[in-house]
Parts: C-alpha cells; sequence; structure tokens
C-alpha cells in the first residue's frame, strides 16, 4: 500500500483549526503519517490538493473546520480511507485518527 497522508483542510481564520495545529501533525507523525497542511488561503498547497477535497465535499457541504482526510497516494490515483471533521480534544482525535487506519497501515504496537 502506497504511504498514507493526513490532509488538513482548514482556513486562517478558524480558531479551532489554529488550536488543533498545536498536535494534530505530531499525532499524525506518531501514527506514522505524512501530515500537509493545507490552508485555503494557500492557494499553491489548495491547488494541489483541491481534488482530493472535491472528491469527497463536490460542493463542500458538510465540511467541518477543519476537515482530516486520509488518502493513499495522494499524488497520484488517490484513495480515501477515512475522514476526521471538527474540533476535538487531542485524545480524541488520536483515537479517531488510529480508528481510521487501514489495519496494514497501522504502527507496531497500536492495537486498540
Amino acid at each position: 500500500m502506497a504511504p498514507l497522508t493526513l490532509l488538513k483542510f482548514s482556513s486562517e481564520d478558524c480558531g479551532t483549526c489554529h488550536r488543533m495545529s498545536h498536535y494534530d501533525a505530531r499525532v499524525a507523525e506518531e501514527l506514522g503519517l505524512e501530515f500537509v497542511s493545507v490552508m485555503l488561503q494557500d492557494t499553491a498547497t489548495y491547488r494541489r490538493y483541491r481534488r482530493v477535497l472535491l472528491a469527497q465535499y463536490p460542493n463542500k457541504e458538510g465540511m467541518g473546520w477543519p476537515t482530516y482526510l486520509l488518502v493513499s497516494d495522494v499524488d497520484a490515483a488517490f484513495v480515501i480511507h477515512g475522514e476526521l471533521r471538527g474540533g476535538m480534544a487531542k485524545g480524541d482525535f488520536r483515537a479517531r485518527l488510529s480508528a481510521s487506519l487501514p489495519a496494514a497501515a497501522e504502527p507496531p504496537g497500536s492495537a486498540v
């Protein structure tokens, strides 16, 4: 399986997105994931990953702030393996993200 990437779609104006930025990348790294922050105001990065977001939310309806998409093969024929929406505490974020990992992608010793 291709490496898994966690894409975080957020906005500079979102307080919840900012609060979660204190731990989201670190938790993703602990779980063996690549992490990419996609600020909607960063047009170059947003353009690069927009197709992934629109595959899940064609008209952006139902998105939360922030929205995280767990994706394999992000730069090619990507597959979305899971999503997290909205703000949550660090422990909840870790637990929900861990539960979204495909069984083969879970890091050693991470059995739930």
